[in-house]
């Protein structure tokens, strides 16, 4: 297991390796939706899921892959101004996205497929905010 760790963002505290797992995770997602169908993306826009299609699957894909790249390598260069700038600038996106879509579009609603990305999007915010001093100098 060591020899696994040398791999693990070598910035102290736990944020970049949060960052590193959500970055993992999101890279899952999107391959999700390009090859898993569309239950799981159905599930997060369970408001409206008609408007769930092959196409705005793959786009949702897509935009959660260039969010999983832009996070991974937060993960390994947080302590660089812009790059904790880009990292955080991820989250809000995401947090506007799914709030948006939930209270003005109506395509989401508050259940299981929401509640993990406004709960990672709102989480990680503030704990970016709290801890730039930390890392940016």
């Amino acid at each position: 297991m060591s020899d696994y760790i040398k791999y693990l963002p070598q910035i102290p505290g736990f944020l970049p390796k949060w960052l590193l797992f959500i970055s993992v995770v999101s890279a899952f997602n999107s391959a999700q939706s390009y090859f898993g169908g569309l239950k799981l993306t159905k599930r997060v826009y369970e408001g409206n899921p008609s408007q769930v299609t092959g196409l705005s699957a793959r786009t949702f894909g897509t935009w959660t892959f260039i969010t999983a790249v832009v996070r991974f390598y937060g993960a390994y260069h947080l302590n660089e101004p812009a790059v904790w700038d880009l990292t955080y600038a991820t989250y809000i996106v995401a947090l506007v996205h799914f709030t948006s879509e939930w209270l003005i579009f109506k395509t989401a609603k508050l259940g299981k497929g929401l509640a993990g990305p406004l709960i990672v999007a709102s989480t990680t915010l503030v704990w970016m905010t709290t801890q730039k001093g930390f890392y940016v100098r």
